[in-house]
């Protein structure tokens, strides 16, 4: 079982999955669509297919998001150099990283552990952890993770010409900024989300500014630059994501989707299946994509943190049981606090005990760091889920 949290996880990845390619020729729309199949296009992964298949039962959203982008680097990795060698993919995965962030890059050395798997593993976290602010970050989390499909896009051109492009990533985020904004333009029926999507992507783009957006037709959108089929399949997507309405898209709208796929030179009939494949995607795991249950930061950020603790609990469930068993003090309060609540007093030694339990088991110091205090409700929320029957009926009593 792979924990992409600890170290070494990508390492234990190569290892379990011993990843086998297959030569046979592959065509650009065949690898694309088997990428938008798991959900990473679209920034709400739902599988990361592999033989064996990969559980990621009781893994938390950002764990799922760093396995599927080192899962689709390296399909890319295969499908260009028509290779398979893991230990070449990292050192090429890490030089390509290195060019996009060269300015951190030399103070990232100095800290970063020396092996190349250990080095790859903080850049992807980097990566998937894009915003500066906790709120921030989860805030626009859908739209951060399906941008992340732009660092397969720029790692294929480094693998074909040894570098990035110039300014390759500032031109496909501005073309996707402009596409964005002029597809929200020819929406007919607004929606709540719209100015909501309009902050998601400003907040999860790293090399432009939304602000810089002047563009104001599709004509003058300068998209021959974009040479590459996967490029054009995935702005077309971006676009279709953006135009979605309650599974409706309205004439003008799909005439937009036409056009571009147009000026892309790619068929009317790709533009036609994509409509449908993110309805069915997007109607099918509504419920559980971020952005379409958005109410406000601040509650989505405590959903997210509440997600996190309870992961966390949940593998640390045999030493959180022993240690709180062994103090008799918290038992008690805990029990009491089913039933009654419990007075100033009491909390504060809950709230010291919990914190000195959580000491002594490295994986919840999060609890110790400033406001994490806060998290303790969340802590005293899930502790009857995990203790024993016993302890509950005690509870009850």
């Amino acid at each position: 079982m792979i924990n992409p949290s600890a170290n070494g996880w990508i390492d234990k990845y190569f290892y379990e999955q011993k990843n086998v390619f297959i030569s046979s020729p592959i065509e650009d729309l065949s690898l694309y669509k088997n990428i938008r199949k798991t959900g990473f296009i679209y920034g709400h992964i739902i599988a990361i297919n592999e033989n064996p298949e990969i559980d990621m039962s009781g893994w938390k959203t950002d764990e799922i998001s760093k396995v599927a982008l080192l899962k689709t680097l390296f399909d890319m990795y295969c499908f260009t150099t028509n290779q398979s060698d893991a230990i070449d993919f990292i050192a090429k995965a890490v030089s390509f990283y290195k060019e996009m962030t060269p300015k951190g890059f030399g103070f990232l050395n100095k800290i970063m552990p020396s092996t190349a798997s250990s080095k790859l593993e903080n850049l992807i976290d980097e990566r998937v952890q894009t915003n500066k602010d906790i709120i921030s970050k989860n805030f626009s989390h859908i739209v951060t993770n399906a941008l992340l499909f732009v660092d397969v896009l720029a790692f294929r051109h480094y693998l074909s010409q040894g570098s990035i492009p110039e300014k390759y990533l500032k031109r496909i985020e501005e073309t996707i900024m402009s596409l964005v904004s002029l597809a929200l333009q020819v929406k007919t029926e607004k929606s709540q989300h719209d100015d909501l999507l309009i902050k998601l992507f400003e907040a999860s783009v790293r090399y432009t500014k939304f602000s810089k957006v002047s563009i104001q037709n599709l004509e003058d959108l300068p998209l021959d630059y974009f040479k590459d089929d996967l490029e054009k399949f995935y702005l077309i997507d971006l676009v279709c994501i953006t135009l979605w309405n309650d599974g409706r898209i309205e004439n003008e709208e799909l005439y937009f989707l036409y056009k571009l796929s147009e000026k892309f030179g790619v068929s009317e009939v790709f533009a036609h299946e994509t409509s449908i494949d993110t309805n069915d995607f997007i109607s099918k795991h509504k419920p559980e994509i971020q952005y379409f249950n958005y109410s406000n930061p601040v509650k989505h950020f405590y959903d997210q943190t509440s997600t996190g603790v309870q992961v966390l609990i949940t593998r640390n469930k045999k030493r959180l049981i022993k240690e709180i068993s062994q103090s008799k003090e918290l038992m008690h309060l805990l029990a009491k606090s089913t039933s009654k609540d419990l007075s100033p007093e009491e909390k504060k030694k809950v709230k010291k005990q919990l914190l000195d339990i959580c000491k002594s088991i490295p994986s919840l110091t999060i609890f110790l760091l400033p406001g994490g205090g806060l998290l303790l409700p969340l802590l005293v929320k899930f502790i009857p889920q995990l203790l024993p029957s016993a302890f509950n009926e005690n509870l009850d009593d």
